[in-house]
């Protein structure tokens, strides 16, 4: 499949079947995010991969509003950056979001970014804080997001290229 063809299917899922993602899927997944891009090759990422559902529902509740789906997904990948190893891990840690996501589409499965870096729990802490607590991530390791992933319970159309924003582009100048 062509890059662009991918990128008009990939939606963000919510709602998932319950069904298994198999180790070779995730496997692929995580391999799209450490191929990711990154700023004088500093790798500033680490993912931490969860697929306990009692730790699942217990992160559901790390951003208000926001994450209620992690419940429903098999597996959730928190992706968080070594802010001591450069000033860009805010963008190098989205790269690899980015990634995933694409990734996961491609192989017919859903997912979902859900913003972490910036964003209240539901208990009135930080995202950060809370997951911190629950996963043990060291202090100098800053949330990016969380990646839900899962069989999708349906799958949204996929975008028409037609209708993009193309006034939105400038060329030479603005």
């Amino acid at each position: 499949m062509e890059l662009i063809e991918m990128m008009r299917r990939r939606r963000s899922v919510r709602k998932y079947t319950g069904e298994r993602v198999s180790e070779e899927q995730l496997e692929l997944i995580l391999q799209a995010g450490l191929l990711s891009a990154s700023s004088k090759a500093s790798r500033p990422w680490e993912f931490i991969v969860v697929r306990e559902k009692k730790m699942l529902t217990e992160m559901s509740d790390c951003r208000v509003g926001a994450a209620k789906m992690l419940a429903g997904a098999d597996c959730a990948i928190v992706v968080v950056g070594d802010e001591q190893k450069g000033d860009v891990w805010i963008e190098d840690c989205a790269i690899t979001m980015a990634n995933m996501h694409l990734m996961a589409d491609s192989l017919g499965l859903g997912s979902c970014w859900i913003q972490g870096r910036l964003r209240e729990a539901a208990d009135g802490s930080s995202t950060e804080d809370y997951l911190r607590k629950l996963l043990g991530f060291p202090e100098n390791y800053r949330l990016e997001a969380i990646l839900s992933v899962g069989v999708p319970e349906n799958h949204g159309a996929p975008y028409e290229l037609e209708t993009l924003s193309m006034g939105k582009v400038h060329r030479e100048t603005f």
